[in-house]
């Protein structure tokens, strides 16, 4: 084969996997702004409606890690076809589903595929582009489709879900799919990872069902702290992920070697991002029902009004990248969850009578600003001081921390929530008062977070410059949602 030929298969190559990597992004937000209707159509409670999210989240975020295994052992190819297939499938059992617990267990499927499929494409993307100025470029717009990736699936959720039926957010996988598949089958070629092949079975039942636990146990807190159930769950799920430490120390190919986490810097890196998933996936979830519920957004309008967070953050993005090599990441690091935190308490005094402009705009933004002070600088602090061949491990945690952190934080928030709209309403307080006022304790809680994210960047994120900013065409590091 010549070498234009050659190169023109690998920018489709390219094309085929960034692909890959919005239907895995814009799925954890697609249907954000369907669950109004969907709750109303298949009579989810609150709860269930959190989980709709949740499934999804934590399913990827607790199996990415075994998916990447799976994936270089396996067969990247392999792997990213059965992965686009099943999540396929997945979505179609959603869009059909006819009860609570359907659509459930079918977000949670999907979760499970993403995470073969994730690791996967990123694999072929490494192996497609080795080395060189290609490889940045191609890096390039793999980041940029995981960074618009969460704004495309509020705007196509809200297009479908206004114009179509919310079923819609999940059947139009269906079409993402084919086109995947198809171009898996023409372009991808097979490769897999030296090495020993064992999986780390134990590793992955004691994490997924450890968080499994951890996060069902918070749900439950909106019946009590001091319930049974509540604290039995929770007291599970931190016996199943000391287990999880304890198998991880002594398998002789862990999913998560424990060095990964020892490194301080790292360490650090992988708890802002845990916060900064709770942030996005548990907070801008809320926002989405005060403006359709609340304030009578269209799901069209209610997508668009979100972008605008999204947008600050791409505007800010450039002028972060160009200033790090002078400033170092940790500047960024401890400001960035600042700003966002500000954005976050100004968006607590949402009114029933606030408008988009006056209450929730001058939020967004600078959450989006905050956001890009961290994203840009998180890339390389996630790689930080690591071994060649726990690069993919790392990476793998980065990516998981916000999927984990997300399933944590929104069953944290829905606690807050449940709480404060109770209380208000127990105080008399009108139905629209009291949601917003549950949606005030969200972003409050979220705004706290992200203030205790910055003091966790400023205590661990130290360190003399060049030694926090990895460079050259090692591994690279790309959220996958």
């Amino acid at each position: 084969m010549s070498a234009p030929s050659t190169d023109r298969r690998r920018w489709w190559t390219l094309a085929v996997l960034s692909l890959t990597q919005l239907v895995v992004v814009l799925d954890g937000t697609i249907v954000n702004i369907a669950l109004p209707q969907a709750q109303a159509e298949l009579g989810l409670t609150d709860g269930q409606r959190q989980w709709v999210v949740t499934a999804y989240a934590l399913t990827f975020g607790a199996l990415l890690l075994l998916g990447g295994r799976i994936a270089d052992y396996a067969g990247r190819r392999r792997t990213f076809l059965v992965g686009m297939g099943g999540f396929a499938l997945a979505s179609l059992w959603g869009g059909l589903a006819q009860s609570a617990g359907e659509l459930i267990a079918a977000r949670g499927l999907q979760g499970v595929f993403a995470a073969l499929l994730a690791p996967a494409a990123l694999g072929l993307l490494t192996v497609t582009f080795p080395s060189g100025p290609d490889r940045n470029v191609a890096f390039a717009v793999f980041g940029a489709i995981a960074g618009s990736g969460a704004a495309v699936g509020l705007l196509l959720g809200g297009v479908l879900t206004e114009y179509a039926d919310w079923r819609w957010c999940l059947l139009v996988n269906l079409f993402f799919g084919a086109l995947g598949i198809a171009g898996g089958l023409l372009l991808l070629t097979e490769s897999t990872a030296d090495g020993d092949n064992r999986y780390d079975v134990w590793g992955a039942v004691t994490a997924t069902l450890g968080l499994g636990s951890l996060v069902y146990g918070f749900t439950r807190a909106e019946h009590g702290w001091g319930e049974a159930d509540t604290i039995g769950f929770v007291a599970l799920g931190v016996v199943l992920l000391a287990a999880f430490v304890l198998v991880e120390s002594r398998v002789a190919q862990p999913l998560l070697p424990l060095r990964v986490l020892a490194h301080r810097v790292r360490a650090g890196a992988f708890l802002v991002q845990a916060v900064v998933g709770a942030v996005l996936i548990g907070a801008t979830l809320y926002l989405t029902f005060h403006l359709q519920i609340v304030l009578g957004m269209s799901p069209l309008e209610a997508g668009l009004a979100n972008v605008v967070m999204t947008v600050a953050t791409l505007v800010v993005v450039p002028f972060v990248t160009k200033a790090l090599p002078r400033t170092g990441p940790r500047p960024f690091m401890v400001a960035g969850p600042v700003v966002a935190a500000a954005g976050l308490l100004l968006l607590s005094r949402i009114a029933p009578d606030g408008g988009y402009a006056s209450h929730v705009m001058p939020g967004l933004v600078l959450i989006g600003v905050g956001l890009a002070m961290v994203f840009v600088p998180l890339q390389n602090l996630a790689l930080t001081g690591v071994a060649p061949h726990d690069a993919g491990a790392a990476a793998a945690t980065v990516n998981s921390a916000m999927q984990v952190g997300g399933s944590v934080g929104l069953a944290l928030f829905t606690v807050f929530y449940a709480d404060a709209m109770e209380s208000s309403l127990r105080a008399g307080a009108a139905v629209p008062a009291a949601l917003t006022d549950g949606y005030a304790a969200v972003f409050v809680a979220a705004g706290v977070a992200m203030l205790l994210a910055a003091v966790v960047a400023a205590v661990t994120v130290r360190g003399p410059r060049e030694d926090l900013l990895p460079s050259g065409d090692g591994p690279q590091v790309v959220h996958v949602g």
